[in-house]
């Protein structure tokens, strides 16, 4: 039987999470295998990946409201975005401690709110299981990203960069399952629908 789709942050848009998805592999990508030796270059682009996906998060809360979704979950996350963002943005001239603290805070507090997503999923879902380990993940990292300022200035956004790979393949593959599920219930609907209609000729 097809699990009713609830109107949570978890069922947005299928589309969503796979441009998400798609930007932090792309990120990932580049802080782990074309790192710059240029520390305020990498925050700069730490800072407009974040504003991208700050903006990704503003629009899906006007399709949610749209929809008459709840919208709140979407725009705090994307509030944290941007705020995130900004903050790297007009304090690029700032030392790498600064910087270091923000994108750990970001990664731990993120990391956090999708643990929370997970916990909301019905147990028996795979959903739970994916929003929970990267939320774990994020968790793990953000205090990683924390303790390493001890090493080169630069590593700490790459243990980002790890951070979005993991982020960016769980988004994907759960924007896939979104989509399936719905299309899922779509189909048993229409299905339903067919068998009350014949029932009802049949009387």
């Amino acid at each position: 039987m097809t699990t009713p789709i609830n109107r949570n942050y978890i069922d947005s848009h299928w589309l969503v999470f796979a441009v998400q998805g798609a930007l932090a592999l792309l990120f990932g990508w580049l802080m782990l295998f074309n790192p710059s030796s240029n520390t305020s270059g990498m925050v700069t682009l730490v800072a407009v990946f974040l504003l991208a996906m700050g903006i990704v998060e503003l629009f899906n809360a006007l399709h949610r409201e749209h929809n008459k979704s709840g919208w709140a979950v979407t725009l705090i996350i994307a509030a944290i975005d941007l705020a995130i963002a900004l903050s790297l943005i007009f304090t690029i001239q700032e030392n790498a401690a600064w910087h270091l603290t923000l994108i750990a805070m970001y990664t731990l507090v993120r990391g956090i709110i999708e643990i929370l997503i997970g916990l909301k999923v019905p147990d028996d879902s795979t959903d739970r299981f994916i929003w929970i380990i990267c939320g774990i993940c994020g968790a793990i990292m953000g205090v990683v990203i924390f303790n390493s300022g001890l090493l080169r200035e630069a590593d700490f956004v790459r243990f980002f960069g790890a951070y979005m790979l993991i982020l960016g393949t769980s988004s994907l593959i759960y924007g896939i399952h979104n989509r399936a599920q719905k299309l899922e219930a779509k189909i048993t609907r229409a299905k339903s629908s067919k068998k009350r209609t014949s029932s009802k000729k049949k009387k």
